[in-house]
Formats: structure tokens, sequence, C-alpha cells
């Protein structure tokens, strides 16, 4: 896979906040919705790793015909570790030791081959809605989609559902640590309608919002 694009990696806070106010100020009525592409990197891709999502290639084709559909409102985010490790941190790499890896660390680049200039937020934290996020999608409905569905898009949207945005986790294109993690994590969720909906890929309207439930 080819690596990330190092200008998007490196976008500024102030450029993903005017980037979000040019994107709210799209006309009066709602923002549309933009697509957040949650962690698709080489640590969860590699067979061999000790992070690796079983499904990751599986979901790919989703992901990328959603980014298609979500051109120029589409935020990648990426894990990277704090090598400070605080408080807890430093057992939880204790306990995965293999992946106390340097934040430069190829592990951690994104398998998407991404446009100039995309946006890409990058935190050491399992969730990754904060102020950055935030800034750039402006008020927006936000679309969930990537890795792991039972650990960073579980706590991005249950982050961003807090912070009042409407939630949509696409399920197709998630996935787990395994099965079982990945459909439990789904009903879960599914229990936080209307602040938390799960959909489909092809059920999604043509304003990248899920169907409304007859």
């Amino acid at each position: 896979m080819p690596p990330p694009s190092e200008q998007a990696a490196g976008q500024t806070g102030e450029q993903a906040r005017r980037a979000g106010e040019q994107a709210g100020r799209a006309g009066d009525s709602a923002p549309a919705p933009w697509l957040v592409v949650i962690d698709m990197q080489r640590a969860f891709a590699e067979p061999g790793s000790a992070w690796s999502v079983p499904r990751y290639a599986q979901i790919e084709p989703v992901i990328d015909a959603l980014c298609e559909r979500f051109a120029g409102r589409t935020v990648h985010t990426r894990f990277v570790p704090d090598p400070a490790e605080p408080g807890q941190w430093a057992r939880y790499y204790d306990r995965w030791s293999t992946m106390r890896r340097p934040p430069g660390s190829p592990l951690w680049g994104l398998t998407r081959q991404l446009p100039d200039g995309a946006p890409v937020v990058s935190l050491p934290t399992f969730g990754k809605w904060g102020e950055e996020l935030a800034a750039l999608t402006a008020g927006a409905p936000l679309v969930l989609c990537g890795v792991a569905t039972d650990c960073c898009v579980l706590a991005t949207a249950l982050a961003a559902a807090d912070a009042g945005r409407a939630v949509t986790v696409v399920a197709d294109a998630c996935a787990g640590a395994d099965d079982r993690s990945h459909g439990d994590t789904l009903r879960l969720l599914g229990l936080l309608s209307p602040m938390v909906e799960v959909a489909g890929a092809r059920s999604l309207t043509g304003a990248g919002e899920a169907a409304p439930r007859q």
C-alpha cells in the first residue's frame, strides 16, 4: 500500500478550522454530512501486527466508494502513540509491547493514498473526536467508518454524540477485532438512536445520512 500524504498529515489546526468554516458557510440549510475514516493504518491492516483487524481488506472497497461519494467532505484519522505514555498508557503498551513504536514509524501510516491537502487528524487516543475534528466538520453530521468498530470507532462515536453531533456508523464499512465484537458494538450503538444511527453503505440517502426508519 502507498504511504500517507505527508502534506496531508501535517495539516495544521488553523487550516482545519478554516476548512470547517468554509464548509459551514455553504448555505442556511443544515451542513452536508462529513465522512470520517477512522484509523485505516498499516498497524491494523498487516496480518503480522498484534492489532491486525481480520476483515480490514474486506471493508477497503466499501470505504473507497464512500470516499468518492464524500469527495471534499472526508477526514481521515490516525492513531499515533504518545511516547510519554501518560498514566495507564504505559501499562497498555506493556501488554502490547510490539506496538511500542515511535510516532514516525511506518506502522502508523495510512493505507489509502490521499489527495494533497486532504485533512488528517492524528491523536494518541482511541477516540478521535476533539477540537480539530469539530472545527473541520463545522457542526455537520458525521458518517463514521474504519477500524476498529469495538475500539476507536466506538470511542469516536460516543464522544461526538455527547457533543451533540448527529452520528451515523456505516456497519459494512467498519471492522472489529473479531466478528462478535463488531456485531456486539453495532448493537450497542443502535440503542443510542437517534443520537447514533447504524446503517449500511447502500442505505445512506443522497445527503449521506441514514434513511429514516419506517
